[in-house]
């Protein structure tokens, strides 16, 4: 049995709720991709607040403009103006022209006069900060990422199996519609996959191939947990494109949470930078949702379903990389590979992920070993860690660990 969505809390509100309840000091930026509860968790961090609270959104960006924010801003000011403040949330500010000096102008006259009105922005954070985040407000503000759910969250919200989890991933808003496959299908490609490339790809960056763009998508989920090298890629999406242009896509579908190319781990950034790519999802309901097969029948084949357990894997350890917890990598070399490389101020972990019984040797954790000595070795799956137990644990327990 479901619990109802709102009533469930995630960590990052905890910490949200603390810092508006510190004086004022920073711009508060809740960023993430689509659908994974920012507007929900500023609400659930404002309501025990014991000051005014106004919540505004910009979701229309015709009939915005940067004269909105002033007006939205003033009136926040008189609901301030007494001994406690108050707070003032922007959502989706960041669809307004010229938003970020607006907020600057208006901060920093805030700050001269003494003025305790907080303010909480929500949005991408990369399309944040490509607007003038860091340029504008740079000094003026911290930000609280929210990467997908994980599987803790969704079974602890929704009560799910660790092979929901897998085929289903962490869209909690599509978490009630699992009982009808083929609806949940259309509101994973109509509401989210659709939404976010039309809206936060294609509208608000500069993408002169967006047919293009959309097929790299594409590709990107079908072959997720592969590393393909851009020629490749371009010779797959029959395009005349070049390899520039796809790795510039890549990243714009990563600044939305979609999909992005790990990197293989070289010891050497320049190195790792000119890599092939290894495609990888950040939610495994983008890989499963226009597949056409159900659960039940994804369940019996066996290589689809391998490369969906390893996709969960690496979309556990790639959301805790958006978070900042790590750098992911893969390695490969020859004939000898590791699925996945998490470098934290610790060192180094080695991960291979395996769907089945795993053999007792693994050729590529030995090579990277030798080459690179790293502070431990992981085998998910198989004879190695529960696969349930390691989706359950945050990224940091496991590479952390002492």
């Amino acid at each position: 049995m479901s619990k109802e969505k709102g009533a469930f809390q995630r960590s990052q509100m905890t910490t949200l709720a603390a810092r508006l309840c510190e004086p004022r000091r920073f711009i508060q930026v809740v960023a993430g991709p689509r659908q994974v509860g920012k507007s929900t968790l500023v609400l659930q961090a404002t309501d025990g607040l014991d000051v005014p609270v106004r919540y505004v959104s910009a979701d229309e960006p015709t009939l915005r403009g940067a004269d909105w924010i002033d007006q939205q801003w003033a009136i926040a000011r008189l609901e301030a103006s007494g001994v406690q403040g108050a707070v003032l949330v922007f959502d989706e500010i960041q669809k307004i022209p010229n938003w970020s000096e607006t907020v600057k102008r208006l901060w920093d006259e805030d700050t001269r006069a003494r003025l305790s009105l907080k303010v909480v922005l929500l949005g991408s954070a990369p399309l944040l900060i490509a607007q003038g985040l860091t340029e504008s407000l740079a000094g003026r503000f911290e930000i609280l990422y929210l990467p997908h759910w994980s599987f803790a969250e969704m079974h602890a919200a929704f009560g799910w199996t660790l092979d929901e989890y897998v085929f289903y991933g962490g869209y909690p808003g599509a978490a009630p519609l699992i009982a009808e496959p083929a609806r949940w299908s259309r509101y994973i490609a109509d509401s989210l996959i659709e939404t976010s490339v039309s809206r936060d790809v294609l509208l608000m960056s500069r993408v002169d191939k967006p047919a293009l763009l959309r097929r790299l998508f594409e590709l990107a989920c079908r072959y997720s947990g592969q590393v393909l090298s851009y020629t490749k890629m371009l010779g797959q999406l029959q395009d005349a494109g070049n390899t520039v242009t796809l790795a510039h896509y890549l990243e714009l579908l990563a600044g939305v949470g979609m999909v992005r190319g790990l990197p293989k781990y070289a010891g050497d950034a320049a190195r790792s930078r000119a890599s092939s790519p290894k495609l990888q999802v950040l939610n495994t309901a983008l890989m499963t949702a226009t597949c056409g097969v159900t659960l039940a029948e994804m369940r019996g084949k066996r290589e689809f379903w391998g490369r969906l357990v390893e996709s969960a894997v690496g979309a556990h350890l790639a959301n805790a990389a958006m978070t900042g917890e790590c750098n992911l990598y893969y390695w490969r070399e020859g004939k000898h590979e590791v699925d996945f490389i998490v470098q934290t101020s610790r060192g180094l972990t080695a991960i291979e992920v395996k769907s089945s019984r795993a053999p007792l040797a693994h050729p590529g954790t030995i090579a990277f070993a030798k080459a690179f000595k790293p502070q431990r070795s992981l085998l998910v799956g198989g004879d190695g860690i529960a696969l349930e137990d390691f989706l359950r644990l945050p990224v940091t327990h496991w590479v952390n660990a002492n």
